[in-house]
């Protein structure tokens, strides 16, 4: 494998080693093994991580053509309020505690098929900004809308104006700070049909792959509701590829199939 084309973590070489840590003795391996199976870039990508020159991100696999918007990109539309999405919303996140996030739901032109689902937001009104996540679907809206939590309206504009203009951007999740992506398994999946979705991400996702029996990542299809599913994964443990709305791409392996469950994940996106 080539250093400079692989991903890493704390807990996964950029070089193929027997004790999975990265370090001056797999530098020492690969130069011994130069022109047989590795080249000046591979010497100089892994003396670069190995010295702590250059950054895990810089290893990452990246993805140009899944690039939805610049970072930081400003969305404008009209701002609404309704009683739900804590339960029950179209992005199929429960459960969801009103203690750590205040929700909202998006048009259906933005949302895209559940791509901006399980986004956070930094949304802003007249009378100030609040973060949000998106679990659920405002059907009626044009692009841009939003349709706010009751309760944090409020936070935003005076509440007896019922629709007002509001401006909104993807932020990182922050409680993918410090913790890996998981992923929830529908209930009823088996090694004869199986649905899949990825929480806890940074940015929204693009694009959700398995490693199949060939060696070959193959696309899972993306349901509205948020779940990516597929006849042909079998039992797992399986090894996803996944994209985000930025290019970014990670992978990660041994992920066991527990229906109607979470299981960790091992990464995390990079900012």
């Amino acid at each position: 494998m080539s250093a400079a084309s692989a991903y890493c973590s704390d807990t996964t070489a950029v070089y193929d080693n027997a004790d999975g840590i990265t370090d001056c003795f797999d530098l020492v391996k690969m130069r011994s093994q130069y022109n047989k199976q590795y080249n000046n870039s591979d010497l100089n990508t892994l003396s670069g991580f190995v010295l702590n020159r250059i950054p895990y991100d810089f290893l990452r696999s990246f993805d140009k053509s899944a690039i939805l918007e610049p970072m930081n990109t400003i969305h404008n539309g009209d701002g609404t309020f309704y009683g739900g999405g804590y339960e029950g919303g179209c992005a199929m996140l429960d459960p969801i505690s009103k203690k750590d996030y205040w929700i909202v739901a998006m048009n259906l032109a933005d949302y895209n098929n559940a791509q901006l689902a399980g986004a956070y937001l930094e949304v802003t009104g007249e009378l100030g900004t609040i973060k949000m996540l998106v679990t659920d679907l405002l059907p009626e809206g044009k692009k841009g809308d939003l349709d706010l939590y009751t309760d944090a309206f409020p936070l935003i504009a005076p509440v007896e104006k019922g629709r007002v203009p509001v401006s909104w951007k993807i932020i990182p999740l922050d409680s993918a700070e410090n913790a890996p992506v998981s992923f929830k398994f529908k209930e009823g999946s088996s090694p004869f049909w199986c649905g899949v979705q990825v929480r806890n991400h940074r940015y929204p996702v693009t694009k959700l792959e398995y490693l199949d029996n060939n060696g070959k990542f193959i696309e899972l299809q993306r349901r509205n509701y948020n779940f990516f599913e597929s006849r042909f994964m079998g039992a797992g443990p399986f090894t996803f590829r996944i994209t985000d709305i930025y290019g970014h791409v990670i992978i990660d392996e041994n992920i066991p199939l527990v229906p109607d469950n979470i299981s960790q994940g091992h990464i995390q996106f990079p900012l």
